[in-house]
């Protein structure tokens, strides 16, 4: 189990309360509930409620942190015991209040009196709600969850959590790297993958990205490259893109960031969800086993749905019509029960003294080691199985930090990772006021604690004894000192070569183009294409012609025909390479393209035109939520399809429906125009299409966009009719025409498994 065992105890009078309301809720049965999105456990009556009662509890997809003590102890406390309690609104200290919309004043329309402590409280609170946001990875999404080890990393590490069938509460937190809380999802952006392991030896913390290298080779640049990559300080614009010209001034005069603009500016840069996202340790660490041998790893995140992405002008609309997809998607895929899965992975190289591995330095973080050179091993997998239950509490306050280790895992001198273990935790110190961030319940670790630490800032532990130093005799001598017998962290003994102080970086970082061009090689001719729009565009962005140029030398020393492409859509003529193009063999694991995937949580639009070809609506709708699909049906308006037979529920209108939420549509009639259908009320309406069409323009508009983003896309019935009136021919690549709903949701679930009906687009490099 990953919760808190539940306290035998006598439950107080709140907690009684709470199952009350927690019975009720079960009684009552929220109609379409298979549907994810409902923002409160239980339907909503029009009226305010007037009958006091406690707080409800959480939907079933969400919990809390584990309850566990400041200083690492089960308290066995029911999660409901550490939520808000009660039937009626208190002060913080508990004070019943009798009002809270007006301030105590000297007669109704006299000055505020100082006098009103509520008021006070009120509003000090709300003026302190936030905290410093981070300054980088603002934007978030986080979910609960648990990782079950293999037991194939015994040999390599002692490491508990990667037991054979163990089992450890984890908390991952997504997000983007650049922009602020108030940020879009889909911006052509890195982004985080960052695990919490609560294992019984401690927190361990595995901090990383999507990309499996970074844009500089030392920590002390990294002020560099994201003051660069920030909106630009005069201005505060651009917001969460790295199209301006401070980042490509800075990427293009600093050319080891090449291999990360190279990985940013493919389709891994704009991921379709979070669920569909690689994740990366990005440096080389170390493992150590129960006899003391050493190995050198690097970490790997393989999702089980696959790795895929948006297209760009997808990404771009989706950013508008719903800046929240990627956490939305994330929060619902789990409230829907089709929990994320990934298998976490190591590359394992000998932890040989020059830390080299075919050539490839071990210690550089903007270098890979290809697949096919040292196969990824699973290790363990990890499932994401409830949501938060408060964003703030969880999801914004949870504190990462790569010294987080435990016992069988270790760091190298990879001067990037080096840096980085001062860097979290001081931030940490700074964003949430002290040292006792670990102290937050998402924080806590689920291990013992015997710091010897004291006070400070936010200090929740009520610590006993007298002697918080060693050596004592006043405490009885405690706390004693471990040994790796008895599960002490030890740091692996590396011998450290005598050496001068220098600022100065190996021989072996200097090269910064080979591994660009084994991406660049590796690329199918579709995604090259993508690569070519997306370095096009950035660069069109930026003001000055001289950073322009200097990115077109960067690019011929990849590869001459990107270069002349990107030239091309810049104006500018295409330089020569100033080093000789590297010709390393393709890795065709860095490739999106070409496999099949599981579809869970996928989303498909049922398109209708109302109360027709209701009955395969209903049989489609049930056949794709069994096939593990989210479906969700369009109609002209909201409210319920009624038709003969069970009434159909509409999740989305022609008006707030677009196809960028959707994986595909699947049309089953030719809807008229809609009584909103023209321009002064839906801005999406071309007046002239609505008088001539004969079919609502948003329904054309949804089927082009849905097709020149590569989405399958299925009609039976009535539905062939908009494809036709939508430009779509039958027999165009994704495209299904079926005598049957279920026959077409039959075919559109091969297509669906290839995520993109990647035929329709015709590449040229």
């Amino acid at each position: 189990m990953i919760g808190s065992p539940v306290s035998a105890k006598k439950k107080n009078p709140v907690t009684a309360a709470a199952d009350k309301v927690a019975e009720k809720v079960q009684e009552v049965t929220r109609p379409g509930n298979e549907i994810p999105g409902a923002p409160a456990p239980a339907p909503v009556p029009v009226d305010e409620p007037t009958e006091p009662t406690g707080p409800l509890p959480p939907k079933p997809d969400q919990r809390g942190p584990d309850t566990y003590s400041p200083t690492g102890q089960a308290t066995g406390t029911p999660q409901e015991d550490v939520a808000q309690g009660g039937e009626f609104l208190t002060t913080a200290q508990g004070a019943r209040l009798y009002d809270t919309d007006h301030s105590l004043k000297a007669g109704a329309r006299g000055p505020v009196l100082l006098q009103d402590h509520h008021l006070r409280e009120k509003i000090t609170h709300f003026d302190h709600e936030r905290i410093p946001e981070r300054v980088v990875h603002a934007r978030g999404a986080a979910a609960h969850g648990v990782f079950q080890g293999y037991g194939t990393a015994k040999k390599i590490s002692k490491a508990a959590f990667l037991g054979k069938d163990v089992e450890t509460p984890v908390f991952v937190r997504f997000s983007t790297v650049l922009g602020s809380r108030g940020s879009a999802d889909t911006v052509r952006d890195t982004r985080g993958f960052a695990t919490k392991f609560y294992t019984r030896e401690g927190v361990f913390d595995l901090v990383g990205n999507n990309i499996p290298v970074f844009f500089i080779q030392d920590a002390i640049k990294f002020p560099d490259v994201i003051h660069a990559g920030k909106p630009h300080p005069d201005r505060e614009i651009p917001q969460a893109q790295s199209a301006h010209d401070t980042f490509w001034d800075f990427v293009t005069l600093h050319t080891e960031a090449t291999h990360h603009t190279l990985w940013n500016m493919s389709d891994r840069g704009i991921p379709r969800s979070y669920r569909m996202m690689e994740g990366f340790g990005v440096h080389t660490f170390r493992f150590v086993n129960a006899k003391g041998a050493t190995t050198l790893v690097k970490f790997h995140w393989k999702p089980k749905l696959g790795v895929h992405s948006l297209v760009w002008e997808e990404a771009q609309i989706t950013a508008g019509v719903d800046p929240d997809f990627h956490r939305r998607d994330l929060a619902d895929a789990i409230e829907s029960g089709a929990h994320p899965q990934w298998e976490l992975g190591v590359q394992t190289f000998p932890d040989t003294e020059d830390q080299m591995f075919e050539g490839i330095d071990l210690l550089d973080p903007t270098k890979i080691v290809p697949e096919e050179l040292a196969p990824v091993q699973p290790i363990g997998l990890l499932t994401l199985n409830a949501n938060p239950s408060n964003y703030f509490a969880e999801t914004e306050q949870v504190a990462f930090h790569l010294g987080h280790l435990v016992p069988g895992i270790d760091v190298t001198n990879d001067p990037l990772l080096q840096g980085r273990l001062f860097s979290y935790l001081d931030t940490q110190i700074s964003r949430l006021g002290g040292p006792n961030f670990g102290q937050l319940p998402i924080n806590r670790t689920h291990a013992p604690v015997n710091d010897m630490l004291r006070d400070g800032m936010h200090q929740s532990a009520v610590h006993r004894g007298v002697a918080p130093y060693r050596p004592n005799s006043l405490d009885g001598g405690c706390p004693f000192l471990a040994g790796a017998d008895t599960g002490a962290y030890i740091e692996v003994p590396e011998q450290v070569p005598a050496a001068r102080k220098v600022r100065e970086a190996a021989a072996s970082f200097d090269d910064h183009y080979s591994q660009p061009r084994l991406f660049w090689l590796s690329m199918t001719p579709t995604e090259r294409e993508h690569i070519v729009a997306a370095y096009t565009f950035e660069l069109n962005k930026c003001w000055e012609t001289a950073i322009k140029e200097r990115a077109l030398k960067v690019l011929a020393n990849i590869d001459t025909e990107l270069c002349a492409q990107v030239a091309t859509g810049l104006g500018l003529p295409a330089p020569a390479p100033s080093v000789k193009p590297a010709d390393p063999a393709p890795s065709p694991a860095l490739s999106q393209l070409g496999g099949t995937w599981p579809l869970d949580g996928r989303i498909v639009g049922i398109l209708t035109a109302g109360d027709q070809e209701l009955s395969g609506v209903r049989s489609v709708r049930e056949a794709a939520l069994a096939t593990g699909l989210v479906p969700l049906v369009i109609a002209p308006t909201g409210g319920v399809l009624d038709g003969d037979g069970e009434p159909v529920s509409v999740q989305r209108t022609f008006a707030t429906a677009r196809s960028t939420e959707f994986d595909a549509i699947l049309v089953a009639g030719a809807p008229a125009p809609g009584v909103d259908a023209y321009g002064a009320r839906d801005a999406k309406v071309d007046d002239d299409v609505a008088a001539t069409a004969g079919i609502d323009p948003r329904v054309l508009l949804l089927l082009t966009e849905a097709y020149r983003h590569g989405k399958a896309i299925g009609a039976w019935g009535d539905g062939t009719e908009a494809l036709e009136v939508a430009g779509i021919a039958p027999d165009a690549p994704g495209v299904v025409v079926a005598e049957t709903a279920d026959a077409g949701l039959e075919q559109l679930v091969g297509l669906l498994a290839g995520h993109r009906a990647w035929d329709r687009f015709s590449p040229a490099v």
